[in-house]
């Protein structure tokens, strides 16, 4: 019985976990924040804070780091823009 509600409570807590990171990543502040750090080197700005907070707001994750990693976001990584499908939308 003992296991069973061990069992049971790590299984609550995983859950609730994944649902407060869901969560916080809609929020705009949670973006604002990671595309901060994200955008640190950018040459233009306002322009890297502009696309990577809407890839965040999409995705509801942003790679770390000012460069690369992103395979620690599929859906930023795969973002591409209309007119050239090579290229990427997210910084």
């Amino acid at each position: 019985m003992k296991l069973f509600s061990a069992a049971t409570l790590l299984l609550l807590l995983v859950l609730t976990s994944s649902y407060l990171r869901g969560s916080m990543a809609a929020d705009s502040a949670y973006c604002k924040s990671k595309c901060k750090v994200r955008c640190a080197k950018a040459g233009v700005m306002d322009r890297c804070l502009y696309y990577c907070g809407m890839c965040c707001e999409e995705c509801k994750c942003v790679p770390s780091g000012t460069y690369g990693n992103k395979d620690e976001c599929p859906c930023y990584r795969d973002k591409v823009t209309k007119d050239d499908k090579k290229k990427s939308k997210c910084p």
